[in-house]
């Protein structure tokens, strides 16, 4: 497939099973793909455009140098590979977002994420827990799911003796390390470290849906599997007069409320932010929900 192809031959092609092998421009390419986009919205079809790489080196015209960006994403270059347009633009952008890295006032300091991690380009929630009041008697927190590890990072600027980051991605592992630079213990396990803490916090995946690609596990959180191991291991693992902070947009109080009973727990307060972001919608919060056992404390009934 080359030049000379339009966007709607293209698209029939891809709907009649094929997948095309791009051989003309590289700019051009993109340029299909962005008409391709606004064709379809399968995600599917919109992959189905392929670039060839030997070692990750791209041998079109006006093609960029994309092999760092590749190593990082995918590990050492195993020789010729196929990969969807797509999804090669999405590593060229995160490569280029991990060099710049992400500015957040809360740490005064950039965040850098890695391919496949989530990035706090959305800081609100971030702002939250860095304006919260922490318990005085705090001394170990957990940041349960830490992805970049930012969330880590602004326990341990609030003075948190001691914080453990986990999570059961071994790229965000590697990218909270990396960032944290040893002021932190990261592990990588599903959900919890073992021990108590004097505070938990999470900013799990808001959307109860299956997620399809490795980026979609940081958004997707299917059958709310995470959200509730989270939950309910909240008394096992809090120590007596603490807290556990859940970051949550994009879910109905009531189904939390419901959440929280059922996992033995209260809210004694809650904490709101606008989102500011373009893809925000018009009622859209961000809340930190701040919740203890339920044989802890009275409850506090939400507005």
């Amino acid at each position: 497939m080359d030049d000379s192809v339009s966007a709607d031959r293209a698209l029939r092609l891809i709907r009649g099973g094929s997948t095309l092998r791009w051989e003309g421009d590289f700019q051009n390419a993109r340029q299909l793909l962005a008409a391709l986009g606004r064709r379809t919205r399968r995600v599917q079809q919109l992959n189905s455009l392929l670039i060839a790489t030997s070692d990750y080196e791209i041998r079109l015209r006006r093609a960029p140098d994309v092999r760092h960006a590749c190593r990082q994403a995918y590990g050492p270059p195993t020789g010729d590979r196929l990969i969807p347009l797509r999804e090669l633009l999405g590593v060229i952008g995160a490569h280029q977002l991990r060099e710049r890295g992400i500015y957040l006032p809360a740490l005064n300091a950039r965040i850098h994420p890695h391919y496949g991690v989530f990035a706090p380009t959305r800081s609100e929630y971030v702002d939250l827990i860095a304006a919260e009041p922490v318990p005085p008697t705090t001394k170990v927190a957990f940041d349960i799911g830490t992805g970049t590890g930012v969330l880590a990072a602004v326990l341990v600027r609030r003075g948190i003796q001691k914080v453990v980051a986990t999570d059961n991605n071994p790229r965000a592992v590697a990218c909270a390390q990396e960032n944290l630079q040893g002021t932190v213990e990261v592990l990588e396990t599903d959900l919890y470290p073992p021990g108590q803490a004097d505070l938990i916090v999470c900013n799990p995946p808001w959307v109860s849906k299956r997620p399809r690609t490795l980026l979609d596990t940081a958004v997707f959180d299917e059958d709310s599997r995470m959200l509730r191991g989270l939950l309910y291991g909240v008394r096992e693992h809090l120590n007596p007069g603490g807290e556990a902070w859940l970051i949550m947009g994009l879910r109905s109080r009531d189904e939390l409320l419901t959440m929280f009973r059922e996992a033995g727990l209260r809210v004694v307060g809650r904490s709101s932010a606008v989102p500011t972001h373009r893809r925000a919608r018009a009622d859209e919060t961000t809340d930190l929900w701040r919740l203890c056992p339920s044989d802890a404390a009275p409850f506090v009934e939400e507005a």
